[in-house]
């Protein structure tokens, strides 16, 4: 039985996060760069990456006039936790008066996995429960944590080493954080890069999924009161055959049928280099895809929305708040869209456009 160190309360009030979390036709924004990603960011269109920059950013993306209506959660890093608005109101408190609950970043950096040929796991679990009281104390109700995985066929990629040590952590990280007051996110992140085909990365995702849950409730991790973040998957980048959105949209469906537990509400897709147009087509298909499931499919994205706002800086003296946050509710109102299977976009938006003759010049 999954949950027993919780009391009725605690679940009751992990399960409503979640609820919160699933809610139609909202999504995540993820917050949650480190100073160093943001940095490079703001860099590539001239804006000096200070903590002042950043937290003013971030109040753009909290208080952009009518967010709210397309959000549910927000996930900080932690310096963006501590930070406060312009009138003095905390980020945490700023979100939940919109109604949008705040979350947190609790990883730390990755690190390669030894013997493995180049797998990787996150670190931070030894401070996690020290940390994560201290960030229910400053107003998070959720976490995020990240474990990407990487697929290289020829390679032997990701091995089955790293896909249980990534899937456990993920399981402890979500006991801890329950044990603390914050429903866990799980994020299993297959990456983009890659020449794998569609067939793969279901092969792929379905054997890392698979692993997630099964070591979830072996944690006795409680699983009303968690949610997943994952990749949509895709054919790898540079992958040579072509896939149409629908071909991508029944293949997320065909793994969530197979992997994902009915007692988790909702799975938000993480954009992970797709572009705005790519990731709410894709998203789209996969909601019209959805026939039998009972779980809300919605977004978590970061640079699928804060690329193009900050592209809006380039060649200017500084952030552009007033054009930035126009385009940001614009780009929450296609994401909102395609989280309800509303989105079409343009033709051969979502599409994988294979080059055969990559293939042919490798071999």
């Amino acid at each position: 039985m999954t949950g027993t160190f919780l009391s009725a309360s605690q679940k009751e009030a992990l399960e409503a996060t979640a609820a919160a979390l699933a809610t139609r036709g909202k999504g995540i924004t993820a917050c949650d760069e480190s100073a160093g990603t943001i940095g490079k960011r703001f860099e590539a269109v001239g804006i000096d990456n200070t903590e002042e920059n950043r937290r003013q950013y971030r109040q753009m993306l909290f208080t952009a006039p009518g967010s709210e209506d397309y959000l549910c959660g927000a996930i900080l890093d932690p310096e963006t936790l501590y930070q406060k608005s312009d009138d003095g109101t905390m980020f945490p408190q700023l979100l939940k008066n919109r109604g949008i609950v705040p979350g947190v970043k609790p990883h730390l950096k990755v690190y390669i996995l030894p013997g493995t040929g180049g797998d990787t796991v996150m670190q931070g679990l030894d401070s996690l429960a020290v940390r994560c009281k201290e960030y229910y104390n400053a107003g998070a109700r959720f976490a995020k944590w990240r474990s990407p995985i990487e697929i290289d066929v020829s390679a032997g990629r990701p091995t089955d080493l790293a896909i249980k040590a990534n899937m456990s952590d993920l399981a402890r990280y979500a006991l801890i954080c329950q044990s603390e007051g914050l429903m866990p996110i799980v994020e299993p992140d297959v990456v983009l890069t890659g020449t794998h085909t569609l067939e793969e990365a279901v092969a792929v995702n379905t054997k890392v999924l698979a692993e997630l849950f099964k070591s979830m409730i072996d944690h006795r991790v409680y699983m009303p009161g968690a949610t997943l973040k994952s990749n949509i998957i895709n054919p790898g980048k540079d992958c040579p055959i072509s896939y149409s959105v629908e071909d991508i949209g029944k293949a997320n469906v065909s793994v969530l049928e197979s992997t994902f537990p009915v007692a988790m509400k909702t799975a938000n897709y993480l954009s992970g280099g797709q572009s705005l147009e790519d990731a709410a087509a894709r998203l789209s298909a996969v909601n019209k895809a959805n026939k039998h499931g009972p779980w809300n499919l919605s977004f978590s994205w970061s640079a699928a929305f804060q690329l193009p706002l900050l592209e809006l800086c380039k060649g200017t003296d500084g952030l552009q708040f007033d054009a930035m946050s126009k385009l940001y509710v614009d780009e929450l109102k296609i994401a909102s869209a395609a989280s309800k299977g509303e989105w079409d976009g343009a033709p051969g938006d979502g599409d994988h456009k294979g080059d055969r003759r990559k293939r042919k010049l490798e071999e």
